[in-house]
């Protein structure tokens, strides 16, 4: 039996939150744990043979005007469905919010976890979920990560000003869609390229800014929160869980200035490293640096203005997002019934199949949009291509926007409009599970959540429609 002291505890902690909140007091706490796996426990697509860099998880808690805010950010492969839905609702009841104003995203690392207790217990009905997923770890974490949030209340800063900075990340990110004359996706430039031909083509489409929002008590940092938008690979199925180059990059950027770093990965579903990495062992270092480098950049630009707890608001809004024509149930279904399914494959058509239960059982995934004077910051489900980020900014020039990506993970990619015609990997059948129609359903929200409801803008506006040629 819990003590009734340890309840009334939590009541007077809440009440004195409420109180600040009443007051108009911005305040910010942080937490983190480690999130890494046991030797032997399923990475994304192999066992657990090392820990060569922790993995974190990690986030901040604002209460301010309004009920607490909580974004995280977790060093997985992907939270989706009801794994995505849980960890969200772990974290609101922790923290005395509501699961629309609570953010879990990844950074889609490689070598690293994968979470979706649909697709698990799909799974287990054939003893075939312990190849993929270790639900006991993954709750463990969950659990930890609500008490971590739940204790950092007890130490939080008051917040006096905010600074906004940015940098240009040089030689990392690429467009990983090539196009023939046809303007159809004739290559895929992978996150690691061997191939000097492909790497010399040019670097398309992408985002190159890396975008920075650090919150200050006084002349003290407290916190700074990152986006850029690529896939964060450099090479992978090593067997040795790590964070890859961006993750390694915030904790070199942590430790230089002593500032708690929450990183998040921008709409980077069609960006890779593909033009600048060959996938050589320690190409991983010098991406990390690269990084680390743009951090400090946008570090060193940044300009701070007072904020109040009237200057931060949240709004969400949820989307149930619209099918892709092939995912078929039944079909799911079998496949996984299947003893012949190889082990692998298996699991893919789980995770599709855990996607497609929650659409039929009307499951909204809610995406949200923190404001802080004049900047915003956008929570975005899936692998998304960049130019729904890029349409983002382009909706609201007057503003600072910032794109946070790889939420619920369910979607898979979520490309523009005219990439599935123009085809490619990632619109491809196994690699999304949504339709095109899923560009206006996006852009309604992003274009509501930004107040600019009759917006002409589209994110199919900024897909390269031409490519850069291919070689010869």
């Amino acid at each position: 039996m819990k003590s009734p002291f340890g309840l009334l505890s939590l009541v007077v902690i809440t009440c004195l939150f409420a109180q600040s909140s009443l007051a108009g007091e911005l305040r910010l706490a942080t937490f983190a744990i480690d999130a890494s796996p046991e030797v032997g426990s399923p990475l994304a697509y192999d066992p657990t043979k090392e820990v060569t860099w922790p993995l974190s998880c990690r986030g901040v808690v604002l209460t301010g005007a309004d009920k607490p805010i909580v974004l995280c950010a977790v060093d997985w492969i992907g939270i989706a469905n009801d794994s995505s839905r849980l960890f969200r609702q772990k974290l609101a009841d922790a923290t005395g919010t509501t699961i629309d104003r609570v953010a879990v995203h990844t950074l889609h690392q490689h070598d690293a976890p994968r979470c979706d207790f649909g697709a698990a217990k799909i799974l287990a009905k054939y003893n075939a979920e312990k190849v993929h997923y270790d639900v006991e770890f993954l709750h463990e974490v969950i659990d930890r990560a609500a008490a971590a949030a739940k204790a950092s209340l007890q130490t939080s800063t008051s917040i006096t000003s905010l600074a906004i900075g940015a940098a240009e990340v040089n030689d990392v990110a690429s467009n990983r869609r090539m196009l023939d004359a046809e303007g159809k996706v004739a290559i895929t430039r992978y996150t690691a390229c061997k191939d000097p031909k492909i790497r010399s083509l040019p670097v398309g489409v992408i985002d190159p800014m890396l975008r920075l929002v650090t919150f200050y008590q006084g002349e003290k940092p407290v916190a700074v929160i990152t986006t850029y938008a690529t896939h964060p690979q450099s090479y992978y199925r090593t067997g040795g869980a790590n964070p890859d180059f961006p993750g390694m990059a915030r904790d070199m950027r942590q430790e230089t200035t002593g500032v708690f770093h929450l990183h998040f990965n921008g709409a980077g579903g069609n960006i890779g490293a593909g033009k600048f990495n060959d996938g050589s062992r320690e190409n991983r270092q010098v991406l990390a640096d690269k990084v680390a480098d743009a951090m400090r950049r946008a570090w060193e630009s940044q300009t701070k203005t007072p904020i109040t707890a009237d200057d931060v608001g949240w709004n969400s809004v949820a989307v149930l997002l619209p099918a892709a024509a092939h995912l078929d149930g039944e079909a799911l279904a079998k496949e996984i019934a299947s003893e012949a399914t190889p082990p692998a494959l298996r699991g893919h058509a789980a995770d599709k199949l855990s996607f497609s239960n929650s659409l039929k059982s009307g499951e909204k995934i809610t995406i949200g949009c923190l404001s802080l004077g004049d900047t915003r910051v956008l929570f975005m489900p899936g692998e998304l291509f960049v130019e729904y980020q890029l349409a983002a900014q382009q909706m609201r020039p007057d503003q600072n926007v910032l794109m946070a990506a790889y939420g619920d993970y369910g979607p898979f990619y979520i490309g523009t409009r005219i990439a599935y015609w123009q085809g490619g990997y990632e619109t491809s059948e196994r690699a999304t599970n949504v339709s095109p129609e899923v560009e206006q359903v996006l852009t309604t929200a992003i274009a509501t959540l930004l107040e600019v409801p009759d917006t002409q803008v589209r994110p199919n506006d900024f897909t390269d429609t031409t490519g850069p040629g291919l070689p010869q």
